[in-house]
């Protein structure tokens, strides 16, 4: 797929952990790894949303058109 999920490296530049992350956006630690992995087919706007104002970061600071 030519969509990339850079979850991992903006969690790093954050040093937020994948549990920390799971806990702020309300979403199961399983589901938010299917997420960065890249393993997702899709991404609700919500969770999107909560995913970014969690992180500090903008929606192409995590997915990229490759």
């Amino acid at each position: 797929m030519p969509i990339v999920i850079n979850l991992d490296v903006v969690m790093a530049q954050r040093k937020m952990s994948l549990s920390e992350l799971a806990e702020k956006v309300d979403l199961t630690l399983a589901n938010l790894s299917i997420l960065k992995t890249g393993k997702a087919k899709a991404v609700r706007f919500s969770t999107l949303e909560a995913i970014c104002k969690a992180l500090d970061c903008q929606p192409g600071d995590i997915l990229e058109y490759r």
